[in-house]
Protein backbone atom coordinates (compact mmCIF):
# COMPACT_ATOMS: atom_id res chain seq x y z
CA UNK A 1 0.00 0.00 0.00
CA UNK A 2 1.05 3.67 -0.48
CA UNK A 3 1.95 5.97 2.46
CA UNK A 4 1.25 9.07 2.23
CA UNK A 5 3.31 12.16 1.02
CA UNK A 6 5.97 9.62 -0.60
CA UNK A 7 7.67 10.12 -4.25
CA UNK A 8 4.84 7.58 -5.57
CA UNK A 9 2.17 9.23 -4.01
CA UNK A 10 3.08 12.08 -5.22
CA UNK A 11 3.46 11.15 -8.63
CA UNK A 12 -0.16 8.96 -8.40
CA UNK A 13 -2.03 11.90 -6.61
CA UNK A 14 -0.91 14.46 -8.97
CA UNK A 15 -2.39 11.89 -12.19
CA UNK A 16 -5.49 11.69 -10.66
CA UNK A 17 -6.13 15.24 -10.37
CA UNK A 18 -4.87 16.58 -13.33
CA UNK A 19 -7.26 13.37 -14.62
CA UNK A 20 -10.00 15.33 -12.72
CA UNK A 21 -8.84 19.20 -14.06
CA UNK A 22 -9.39 17.46 -17.67
CA UNK A 23 -13.09 15.83 -16.90
CA UNK A 24 -14.34 19.09 -15.80
CA UNK A 25 -12.94 21.37 -18.19
CA UNK A 26 -14.63 19.65 -20.39
CA UNK A 27 -18.20 19.28 -18.91
CA UNK A 28 -18.18 22.56 -17.63
CA UNK A 29 -16.84 24.59 -20.43
CA UNK A 30 -20.22 25.28 -21.98
CA UNK A 31 -21.77 26.90 -18.70
CA UNK A 32 -20.95 30.89 -19.33
CA UNK A 33 -22.00 30.01 -22.55
CA UNK A 34 -25.73 29.42 -21.72
CA UNK A 35 -27.12 33.39 -21.96
CA UNK A 36 -25.71 33.86 -25.44
CA UNK A 37 -26.57 30.23 -26.73
CA UNK A 38 -30.18 30.59 -25.42
CA UNK A 39 -30.35 33.73 -27.87
CA UNK A 40 -28.56 32.30 -30.27
CA UNK A 41 -30.83 29.22 -30.63
CA UNK A 42 -34.11 30.76 -29.18
CA UNK A 43 -34.80 28.17 -26.96
CA UNK A 44 -35.70 28.79 -23.75
CA UNK A 45 -33.88 28.84 -20.12
CA UNK A 46 -34.85 25.16 -19.40
CA UNK A 47 -34.36 24.05 -23.15
CA UNK A 48 -30.88 25.77 -23.14
CA UNK A 49 -29.41 23.99 -19.33
CA UNK A 50 -30.02 21.13 -21.39
CA UNK A 51 -26.41 21.74 -22.73
CA UNK A 52 -25.54 20.65 -19.32
CA UNK A 53 -28.01 18.45 -18.06
CA UNK A 54 -27.54 15.95 -20.77
CA UNK A 55 -23.93 16.03 -20.54
CA UNK A 56 -24.21 15.20 -16.73
CA UNK A 57 -27.36 12.80 -17.10
CA UNK A 58 -25.46 10.81 -19.44
CA UNK A 59 -22.42 11.12 -16.92
CA UNK A 60 -24.28 9.37 -14.02
CA UNK A 61 -25.36 6.25 -16.25
CA UNK A 62 -21.62 5.64 -17.33
CA UNK A 63 -21.23 5.27 -13.73
CA UNK A 64 -22.94 2.00 -13.66
CA UNK A 65 -21.12 0.59 -16.65
CA UNK A 66 -17.21 1.93 -15.35
CA UNK A 67 -17.76 1.28 -12.08
CA UNK A 68 -18.46 -2.83 -12.43
CA UNK A 69 -16.18 -3.27 -15.42
CA UNK A 70 -13.62 -1.46 -13.01
CA UNK A 71 -13.47 -4.08 -10.37
CA UNK A 72 -13.16 -6.81 -13.52
CA UNK A 73 -10.58 -5.51 -15.86
CA UNK A 74 -8.74 -2.63 -14.06
CA UNK A 75 -9.22 1.25 -13.84
CA UNK A 76 -6.18 2.69 -15.48
CA UNK A 77 -7.11 2.02 -19.18
CA UNK A 78 -10.83 2.66 -18.35
CA UNK A 79 -9.13 6.42 -17.24
CA UNK A 80 -7.20 6.75 -20.40
CA UNK A 81 -9.14 5.49 -23.06
CA UNK A 82 -12.39 7.48 -21.86
CA UNK A 83 -9.77 10.77 -21.66
CA UNK A 84 -8.71 10.36 -24.96
CA UNK A 85 -12.30 10.13 -26.55
CA UNK A 86 -13.42 13.24 -24.46
CA UNK A 87 -10.91 15.13 -26.09
CA UNK A 88 -11.67 14.26 -29.33
CA UNK A 89 -15.91 14.70 -28.89
CA UNK A 90 -14.44 18.64 -27.76
CA UNK A 91 -13.47 18.89 -31.30
CA UNK A 92 -16.27 17.62 -32.93
CA UNK A 93 -18.62 19.85 -30.62
CA UNK A 94 -16.85 22.88 -32.84
CA UNK A 95 -18.47 21.56 -35.92
CA UNK A 96 -22.02 20.89 -34.48
CA UNK A 97 -24.19 22.39 -36.86
CA UNK A 98 -27.32 22.28 -34.78
CA UNK A 99 -28.82 22.50 -31.56
CA UNK A 100 -29.95 18.98 -31.38
CA UNK A 101 -26.43 17.63 -32.65
CA UNK A 102 -25.02 19.47 -29.79
CA UNK A 103 -26.75 17.90 -27.57
CA UNK A 104 -26.49 14.67 -29.07
CA UNK A 105 -22.45 15.06 -29.28
CA UNK A 106 -22.75 16.39 -25.23
CA UNK A 107 -24.70 13.28 -24.08
CA UNK A 108 -22.27 11.00 -25.65
CA UNK A 109 -19.52 13.33 -23.98
CA UNK A 110 -21.01 12.94 -21.32
CA UNK A 111 -21.06 9.21 -21.04
CA UNK A 112 -17.39 8.82 -21.96
CA UNK A 113 -16.50 10.94 -19.00
CA UNK A 114 -17.75 8.96 -16.79
CA UNK A 115 -15.35 7.03 -17.08
CA UNK A 116 -11.95 8.33 -14.79
CA UNK A 117 -14.72 9.91 -12.19
CA UNK A 118 -15.76 6.31 -11.66
CA UNK A 119 -12.57 4.60 -10.92
CA UNK A 120 -10.44 7.46 -9.38
CA UNK A 121 -11.49 7.21 -5.81
CA UNK A 122 -11.64 3.52 -6.15
CA UNK A 123 -8.29 3.51 -7.60
CA UNK A 124 -7.01 5.36 -4.46
CA UNK A 125 -9.00 3.45 -2.33
CA UNK A 126 -6.81 0.06 -3.70
CA UNK A 127 -3.42 1.37 -3.63
CA UNK A 128 -3.06 4.05 -0.64
CA UNK A 129 -2.92 3.75 2.85
CA UNK A 130 -6.24 5.39 4.79
CA UNK A 131 -4.43 8.71 6.28
CA UNK A 132 -2.88 8.81 2.56
CA UNK A 133 -6.38 8.06 0.95
CA UNK A 134 -8.26 11.07 2.84
CA UNK A 135 -5.93 13.26 1.89
CA UNK A 136 -5.24 12.67 -1.55
CA UNK A 137 -9.44 13.06 -2.19
CA UNK A 138 -9.07 16.34 -0.62
CA UNK A 139 -6.87 16.93 -3.44
CA UNK A 140 -8.73 15.51 -5.93
CA UNK A 141 -11.69 17.24 -5.04
CA UNK A 142 -9.45 20.29 -5.22
CA UNK A 143 -8.86 19.11 -8.82
CA UNK A 144 -12.28 19.37 -9.65
CA UNK A 145 -13.04 22.56 -8.79
CA UNK A 146 -10.00 23.94 -10.25
CA UNK A 147 -11.24 21.97 -13.55
CA UNK A 148 -14.20 23.73 -13.20
CA UNK A 149 -12.99 27.17 -12.76
CA UNK A 150 -10.83 26.92 -16.00
CA UNK A 151 -13.53 24.84 -18.68
CA UNK A 152 -15.87 27.76 -17.53
CA UNK A 153 -13.09 30.90 -17.43
CA UNK A 154 -11.52 29.46 -20.87
CA UNK A 155 -14.69 28.48 -22.16
CA UNK A 156 -15.87 31.94 -21.41
CA UNK A 157 -13.06 33.96 -22.37
CA UNK A 158 -12.46 32.16 -26.08
CA UNK A 159 -16.12 32.51 -26.63
CA UNK A 160 -15.78 36.22 -25.75
CA UNK A 161 -12.96 36.56 -29.23
CA UNK A 162 -13.96 33.29 -31.48
CA UNK A 163 -17.52 31.90 -30.13
CA UNK A 164 -18.83 28.40 -28.52
CA UNK A 165 -16.66 26.61 -31.51
CA UNK A 166 -13.30 28.64 -30.68
CA UNK A 167 -14.00 27.59 -26.98
CA UNK A 168 -14.71 23.56 -27.52
CA UNK A 169 -11.52 23.75 -30.23
CA UNK A 170 -9.51 25.28 -27.36
CA UNK A 171 -10.98 22.60 -24.30
CA UNK A 172 -10.18 19.91 -26.87
CA UNK A 173 -6.39 20.52 -27.61
CA UNK A 174 -5.79 21.21 -23.78
CA UNK A 175 -7.38 18.04 -23.12
CA UNK A 176 -5.16 15.91 -25.72
CA UNK A 177 -1.99 17.85 -24.17
CA UNK A 178 -3.38 16.85 -20.48
CA UNK A 179 -3.70 13.57 -21.73
CA UNK A 180 0.16 12.85 -22.31
CA UNK A 181 1.28 13.86 -18.92
CA UNK A 182 -1.88 11.49 -17.15
CA UNK A 183 -0.52 8.87 -19.51
CA UNK A 184 3.06 9.01 -18.25
CA UNK A 185 2.77 9.93 -14.63
CA UNK A 186 0.03 7.43 -13.44
CA UNK A 187 1.53 4.49 -12.21
CA UNK A 188 0.63 0.34 -12.80
CA UNK A 189 -1.85 -0.44 -9.95
CA UNK A 190 -0.14 -3.38 -7.91
CA UNK A 191 -2.77 -3.74 -5.04
CA UNK A 192 -5.87 -4.20 -7.58
CA UNK A 193 -7.68 -8.31 -7.48
CA UNK A 194 -9.80 -8.16 -10.42
CA UNK A 195 -12.81 -10.10 -10.06
CA UNK A 196 -14.95 -11.52 -13.04
CA UNK A 197 -17.38 -9.74 -14.22
CA UNK A 198 -20.61 -10.92 -14.04
CA UNK A 199 -23.94 -9.03 -14.49
CA UNK A 200 -26.04 -10.68 -11.69
CA UNK A 201 -23.04 -10.44 -9.16
CA UNK A 202 -22.69 -6.32 -10.13
CA UNK A 203 -26.17 -5.72 -9.46
CA UNK A 204 -25.90 -7.87 -6.05
CA UNK A 205 -23.70 -5.52 -5.43
CA UNK A 206 -25.31 -2.32 -6.40
CA UNK A 207 -28.24 -3.72 -4.22
CA UNK A 208 -25.78 -4.19 -1.45
CA UNK A 209 -24.60 -0.68 -1.50
CA UNK A 210 -28.34 0.64 -1.62
CA UNK A 211 -29.04 -1.56 1.28
CA UNK A 212 -25.86 0.19 3.65
CA UNK A 213 -27.66 2.95 5.30
CA UNK A 214 -24.14 4.29 5.90
CA UNK A 215 -23.80 4.49 1.75
CA UNK A 216 -27.39 5.30 0.91
CA UNK A 217 -27.59 8.63 3.29
CA UNK A 218 -24.04 9.66 1.62
CA UNK A 219 -25.83 8.86 -1.79
CA UNK A 220 -28.59 10.85 -1.20
CA UNK A 221 -26.60 13.71 0.49
CA UNK A 222 -24.29 14.01 -2.44
CA UNK A 223 -26.89 14.24 -4.90
CA UNK A 224 -29.15 16.82 -3.50
CA UNK A 225 -26.33 19.02 -2.62
CA UNK A 226 -24.81 19.09 -6.10
CA UNK A 227 -28.26 19.37 -7.59
CA UNK A 228 -28.61 22.66 -6.04
CA UNK A 229 -24.79 24.07 -6.03
CA UNK A 230 -24.18 23.55 -9.59
CA UNK A 231 -28.15 24.70 -10.67
CA UNK A 232 -27.43 27.64 -9.12
CA UNK A 233 -24.67 28.73 -11.12
CA UNK A 234 -26.51 28.09 -14.25
CA UNK A 235 -29.56 30.53 -12.89
CA UNK A 236 -27.05 33.20 -11.53
CA UNK A 237 -25.76 33.51 -15.15
CA UNK A 238 -28.79 34.31 -16.15
CA UNK A 239 -29.82 36.79 -13.40
CA UNK A 240 -26.10 38.31 -13.86
CA UNK A 241 -26.81 38.75 -17.99
CA UNK A 242 -29.78 40.69 -17.56
CA UNK A 243 -29.58 44.40 -16.08
CA UNK A 244 -28.46 45.77 -14.03
CA UNK A 245 -25.64 43.79 -13.98
CA UNK A 246 -25.74 42.89 -17.82
CA UNK A 247 -22.53 40.92 -17.61
CA UNK A 248 -20.84 39.63 -21.07
CA UNK A 249 -19.97 36.20 -21.73
CA UNK A 250 -15.87 36.40 -20.36
CA UNK A 251 -17.37 38.18 -17.63
CA UNK A 252 -19.38 35.45 -17.24
CA UNK A 253 -16.80 32.93 -17.29
CA UNK A 254 -14.96 35.02 -14.39
CA UNK A 255 -17.83 34.50 -12.21
CA UNK A 256 -16.34 30.94 -11.47
CA UNK A 257 -13.50 31.45 -10.10
CA UNK A 258 -15.45 31.47 -6.89
CA UNK A 259 -14.72 27.88 -7.10
CA UNK A 260 -11.57 28.96 -5.78
CA UNK A 261 -13.24 28.79 -2.50
CA UNK A 262 -13.92 25.44 -3.32
CA UNK A 263 -10.83 24.40 -3.71
CA UNK A 264 -9.95 25.73 -0.54
CA UNK A 265 -12.94 23.60 1.15
CA UNK A 266 -11.68 20.26 -0.13
CA UNK A 267 -8.04 21.21 0.45
CA UNK A 268 -8.66 21.34 4.28
CA UNK A 269 -11.23 18.59 4.38
CA UNK A 270 -8.38 16.15 5.29
CA UNK A 271 -7.46 18.25 8.34
CA UNK A 272 -10.75 18.72 9.30
CA UNK A 273 -11.65 15.01 9.46
CA UNK A 274 -8.77 14.15 11.81
CA UNK A 275 -10.52 16.53 14.50
CA UNK A 276 -13.87 16.58 14.00
CA UNK A 277 -16.18 13.42 12.26
CA UNK A 278 -16.51 12.76 8.82
CA UNK A 279 -20.76 13.45 9.24
CA UNK A 280 -20.23 16.67 11.34
CA UNK A 281 -17.72 18.00 8.86
CA UNK A 282 -20.89 17.46 6.56
CA UNK A 283 -22.86 19.28 8.30
CA UNK A 284 -20.72 22.10 8.94
CA UNK A 285 -20.32 22.56 4.99
CA UNK A 286 -23.73 22.32 4.60
CA UNK A 287 -24.70 25.18 6.91
CA UNK A 288 -21.66 27.26 5.39
CA UNK A 289 -23.69 26.66 1.77
CA UNK A 290 -26.93 27.59 2.95
CA UNK A 291 -25.31 30.79 4.65
CA UNK A 292 -23.40 31.45 1.08
CA UNK A 293 -26.71 31.30 -0.52
CA UNK A 294 -28.17 33.96 2.01
CA UNK A 295 -25.21 36.28 0.87
CA UNK A 296 -26.26 36.25 -3.16
CA UNK A 297 -29.33 37.83 -2.17
CA UNK A 298 -27.25 40.93 -2.17
CA UNK A 299 -28.01 43.45 -4.98
CA UNK A 300 -24.15 44.21 -4.99
CA UNK A 301 -21.93 42.20 -7.29
CA UNK A 302 -19.44 42.25 -4.95
CA UNK A 303 -21.60 40.25 -2.66
CA UNK A 304 -22.87 37.90 -5.24
CA UNK A 305 -19.66 37.10 -5.89
CA UNK A 306 -18.81 37.10 -1.96
CA UNK A 307 -21.78 34.24 -1.65
CA UNK A 308 -20.94 32.03 -4.54
CA UNK A 309 -17.25 31.74 -2.80
CA UNK A 310 -18.66 30.95 0.69
CA UNK A 311 -21.21 28.27 -1.54
CA UNK A 312 -18.07 26.58 -3.16
CA UNK A 313 -15.88 25.90 0.37
CA UNK A 314 -19.32 25.10 2.18
CA UNK A 315 -20.77 22.22 -1.01
CA UNK A 316 -16.70 20.68 -1.69
CA UNK A 317 -15.97 20.07 2.12
CA UNK A 318 -19.42 18.07 2.20
CA UNK A 319 -18.39 16.36 -0.92
CA UNK A 320 -15.17 15.69 0.05
CA UNK A 321 -16.18 13.92 3.10
CA UNK A 322 -19.10 12.21 1.87
CA UNK A 323 -17.32 10.86 -0.98
CA UNK A 324 -14.54 9.39 0.94
CA UNK A 325 -17.39 8.33 3.31
CA UNK A 326 -18.02 5.78 0.61
CA UNK A 327 -14.43 4.63 0.21
CA UNK A 328 -14.06 3.79 3.83
CA UNK A 329 -17.93 2.48 4.14
CA UNK A 330 -17.49 0.27 1.52
CA UNK A 331 -16.87 -3.18 2.24
CA UNK A 332 -16.60 -4.97 -1.02
CA UNK A 333 -16.71 -3.95 -4.73
CA UNK A 334 -15.36 -0.18 -4.32
CA UNK A 335 -15.65 0.59 -7.59
CA UNK A 336 -19.32 0.24 -8.09
CA UNK A 337 -19.91 1.76 -4.24
CA UNK A 338 -17.87 4.80 -5.56
CA UNK A 339 -19.63 5.20 -8.67
CA UNK A 340 -23.16 4.10 -7.75
CA UNK A 341 -22.28 7.52 -5.04
CA UNK A 342 -21.35 9.74 -8.62
CA UNK A 343 -25.09 8.40 -9.87
CA UNK A 344 -26.88 10.11 -7.19
CA UNK A 345 -24.29 13.32 -7.61
CA UNK A 346 -24.49 13.82 -11.44
CA UNK A 347 -27.99 12.52 -11.66
CA UNK A 348 -29.15 15.71 -8.73
CA UNK A 349 -27.01 17.78 -11.20
CA UNK A 350 -28.97 16.99 -14.23
CA UNK A 351 -32.56 17.03 -12.08
CA UNK A 352 -31.57 20.21 -10.47
CA UNK A 353 -32.88 22.67 -13.04
CA UNK A 354 -36.59 20.83 -13.21
CA UNK A 355 -36.35 21.58 -9.39
CA UNK A 356 -35.44 25.31 -9.59
CA UNK A 357 -37.07 26.80 -13.13
CA UNK A 358 -40.48 26.90 -10.93
CA UNK A 359 -39.33 28.68 -8.59
CA UNK A 360 -37.33 30.90 -10.54
CA UNK A 361 -40.13 31.79 -12.77
CA UNK A 362 -42.41 32.85 -9.96
CA UNK A 363 -39.79 34.82 -8.21
CA UNK A 364 -36.18 35.10 -9.59
CA UNK A 365 -33.41 34.86 -7.53
CA UNK A 366 -35.72 34.98 -4.57
CA UNK A 367 -37.34 31.84 -5.76
CA UNK A 368 -33.81 30.05 -6.44
CA UNK A 369 -32.12 30.87 -3.28
CA UNK A 370 -35.80 29.64 -1.33
CA UNK A 371 -35.91 26.36 -3.18
CA UNK A 372 -32.27 25.57 -2.72
CA UNK A 373 -32.68 26.19 1.46
CA UNK A 374 -35.95 23.25 1.15
CA UNK A 375 -33.58 20.80 -0.60
CA UNK A 376 -30.53 22.25 1.81
CA UNK A 377 -32.80 21.70 5.02
CA UNK A 378 -33.06 17.97 3.79
CA UNK A 379 -29.47 17.04 3.31
CA UNK A 380 -28.41 18.91 6.71
CA UNK A 381 -31.05 16.17 8.23
CA UNK A 382 -28.91 13.33 6.28
CA UNK A 383 -25.72 14.62 7.76
CA UNK A 384 -27.04 14.51 11.56
CA UNK A 385 -28.22 11.02 11.03
CA UNK A 386 -25.17 9.59 10.08
CA UNK A 387 -23.28 11.73 12.56
CA UNK A 388 -25.75 9.72 15.04
CA UNK A 389 -25.49 6.34 13.56
CA UNK A 390 -21.52 6.50 13.57
CA UNK A 391 -21.98 7.61 17.46
CA UNK A 392 -23.90 4.81 18.15
CA UNK A 393 -21.45 2.59 16.31
CA UNK A 394 -18.73 3.66 18.49
CA UNK A 395 -20.76 3.43 21.69
CA UNK A 396 -21.48 -0.05 21.28
CA UNK A 397 -17.63 -0.90 19.89
CA UNK A 398 -16.65 0.21 23.46
CA UNK A 399 -19.26 -1.61 25.37
CA UNK A 400 -18.29 -4.71 23.76
CA UNK A 401 -14.84 -4.05 24.15
CA UNK A 402 -15.66 -3.27 27.91
CA UNK A 403 -17.64 -6.64 28.06
CA UNK A 404 -15.39 -9.04 25.98
CA UNK A 405 -13.62 -12.03 27.97
CA UNK A 406 -10.06 -10.86 27.68
CA UNK A 407 -11.33 -7.27 28.91
CA UNK A 408 -13.11 -9.08 32.40
CA UNK A 409 -10.05 -11.49 32.53
CA UNK A 410 -7.16 -8.64 32.77
CA UNK A 411 -9.37 -6.93 34.84
CA UNK A 412 -10.06 -9.49 37.38
CA UNK A 413 -6.09 -10.42 37.30
CA UNK A 414 -4.72 -6.74 38.31
CA UNK A 415 -2.61 -6.82 41.64
CA UNK A 416 -4.75 -5.58 44.31
CA UNK A 417 -3.07 -2.21 45.32
CA UNK A 418 -3.27 -1.22 41.67
CA UNK A 419 -6.86 -0.84 42.70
Amino acid sequence: MIAAHTRTWWRATLALCLGSFLVFINLYAPQPLLPALRESFGVSTLGISLVMSVSTLALAASLLVFGPLSDAIGRGAIMRVSLLVSGLLSLALALAPTFESLLALRALQGFVLGGLPAVAIAWMGDEFERPALLSAVGLYIGANTLGGISGRVVGGAVAEIGGASASFLAVGAMTMAGLVVFWKLLPPARAFTPRRFELRGALADLRAHLATPPLIGAYLLGGINFMIFINQYSYITFRLAEAPFGLGTRLLGLIFLTYLGGTLGSSLSGRLAARWSQPACMMLGILILMGGTAVTLAGSLAWIIAGLTINAFGFFLAHSMASSWVGRHARRARGSASALYLVFYYSGASLGGFWLEPFWRAAGWHGVTLASWLMLGVTLALAAWLWRGERRQAQGAELALASSPQTSSSRSTRPQDDL
